[in-house]
């Protein structure tokens, strides 16, 4: 198959580009090189052995050539991470939702019918919880004198009571929590569209919190692992917010390649849904953000974690993933373990220093 990787120069982008070439497929990357993910505007050197354009996903006239001929979209451009503040929104919505939309529109006028989107988590904002008394609830919002007197689990909405976190399925409730959160939604909603206008088949691969080898570095723009890294880098301890005692799945980037190339291979063995199929991309782990700290401390060698307390705006407690639907539909099983995989992290090569730019 001949399927084109949008961000295919990017964190997870590459790594899917690289599995699909293992495989005998033909990726065709397209990459803006964002300076909030890219540290140059040259492309990296993994990129070299495949098909590049640099270019913007939201170029009709760039999309209009790039597309015939390919029989698949692998969607991975975006803005991505919590990001600076709320003047960051018209970026995100313009790259992840606009982008999304003449992406649909190309492949309308292409006859490509076959779309995996890299969806997120955040899409869930708070986890699953379960109340003793009233089952299964969703905790409202955290106010932020809660969090100042440290007390950071959400209560019981109906009665106040201590909650117990659940697995999070596919068809939970959609809570979007901050303007990243709000256009992967968004995305997945203009995806849902076009599948129904087209009868194409789209799958959102809801990635929890990916790591690896390529990630960014030193940007608000990345996730916590490379955080953590960059200040154990310059020999900081890594700052862990609330207690560190948040639960979150940490998946390793190779995993989610291989549930991208499962995806695609199932969208092109398909005669078309006009649905989209959602589908928890994680490594059924979970652990804490302090354990993430510490594993990843002691494996290079630095200063242990300080728990600051506190938390950023928009922030959940926890997001615990349920991988069943994807070892169903997909026959998906990480096969990077939490600890392999941190231990690697330490030494694993990362993308320039980047610029924040609004």
């Amino acid at each position: 198959m001949r399927i084109l990787v949008t961000g295919g120069a990017g964190f997870i982008g590459s790594h899917v580009a690289d599995l699909l070439a293992e495989r005998g497929h033909e990726p065709l990357l397209l990459d803006a090189l964002l300076p909030q993910a890219h540290g140059s505007q040259e492309p990296p050197r993994w990129s070299a052995g495949h098909e590049l354009v640099i270019g913007d996903v939201r170029d009709p006239e760039l999309l209009a050539r790039l597309l015939p001929g390919v029989d698949a979209v692998c969607h991975q451009s975006a803005m991505v991470g919590h990001g600076v503040d709320p003047s960051d929104a018209p970026q995100y919505a313009s790259h992840n939702d606009y982008g999304t939309a003449v992406l649909l529109a190309a492949m309308y006028e292409a006859g490509i019918g076959r779309l995996v989107l890299a969806g997120s988590m955040v899409v869930y904002g708070e986890g699953r919880y379960e109340c003793a008394t009233h089952g299964v609830v969703r905790p409202g919002s955290r106010r932020a004198e809660e969090i100042e007197a440290g007390q950071f689990e959400p209560p019981c909405p109906r009665c106040g009571r201590p909650l117990t976190g659940l697995l999070v399925p596919e068809d939970a409730p959609l809570d979007p929590r901050s303007t990243y959160a709000a256009t992967k939604l968004a995305q997945e909603h203009l995806a849902t569209a076009w599948a129904r206008q087209t009868g194409g088949t789209v799958w959102s691969l809801r990635y929890h919190n990916v790591y690896g080898p390529r990630m960014p570095r030193d940007t608000p723009y990345a996730g916590v692992a490379s955080i953590f890294r960059s200040a154990l880098t310059r020999g900081e301890a890594p700052r862990v917010l609330e207690d560190g005692r948040q639960r979150r799945d940490f998946v390793h980037v190779t995993d989610v390649a291989a549930a991208n190339l499962l995806a695609l291979e199932a969208a092109c063995g398909s005669a078309g849904t006009g649905e989209l199929e959602a589908v928890n991309v994680c490594s059924g782990q979970p652990h804490t953000v302090g354990e993430l700290a510490v594993t990843l401390a002691a494996a290079m060698g630095g200063p242990e974690p300080v728990v600051a307390g506190g938390a950023r705006p928009a922030d959940v407690r926890h997001v615990v993933a349920d991988p069943a639907k994807a070892r169903e539909v997909l026959g998906f099983r990480a096969a990077t373990s939490f600890e392999d995989g941190v231990a690697a992290f330490a030494t694993d090569e990362l993308r320039e220093p980047v610029t924040a730019t609004r």
